[in-house]
């Protein structure tokens, strides 16, 4: 019998993607709970000068961005390579950036948080102690290319509660908590 496709098998890699104020980080730490899996924020992978740029209110290049996308894939090979179950944050705005991080990884899948900017320039507005300004909300929007149907993405509205987004992905990705 032939082994399922990477595009409909259970995923061992969850990347959490969306612009800022979507919840990557309250969605992918539930997830991460409910599942039993690791979580590693993708913000980690960032060099402290793309840091100081964001806390600035200078937003990121792709020059800046590549050193930070190709940590983040190298991690995710490295997690499938000992086959820990993992969630990671990425905002993976543009496909070029998906193709880095995704690509073809058997077992790799991406979950889009979507939203209104509205609904997300309020959460920034009343988030503290992040490095990301909400001032750079509408540059992560120019910039974000949504991904498509050739991408296999689970889009979410953030419309909803965590709790209720997350029984929402666990539903649609057929995951069952271990807790």
């Amino acid at each position: 019998m032939p082994s399922p496709s990477p595009k409909t098998s259970a995923p061992s890699v969850l990347v959490i993607m969306g612009v800022s104020g979507s919840g990557k980080t309250t969605i992918a730490t539930l997830l991460a709970r409910k599942l039993g899996w690791e979580y590693r924020d993708g913000d980690e992978f960032h060099p402290p000068a793309n840091v100081e740029k964001m806390k600035g209110g200078v937003p990121l290049t792709d020059q800046d961005r590549w050193p930070w996308l190709e940590a983040i894939a190298r991690f995710i090979d490295d997690e499938l390579a000992k086959g820990t179950k993992t969630i990671v944050t990425c905002s993976a705005l543009k496909k070029s950036y998906r193709e880095i991080i995704v690509d073809d990884r058997k077992g790799v899948r991406l979950v889009y948080l979507r939203g209104e900017r509205a609904l997300l320039e309020g959460r920034l507005q009343s988030r503290h102690g992040h490095f990301m300004p909400s001032s750079l909300l509408q540059s992560q929007f120019d910039a974000l290319e949504e991904p498509g149907s050739e991408e296999n993405p689970l889009t979410v509205s953030v419309d909803a509660t965590p709790a209720q987004i997350v029984d929402h992905i666990l539903g649609e990705l057929k995951l069952a908590p271990s807790r």
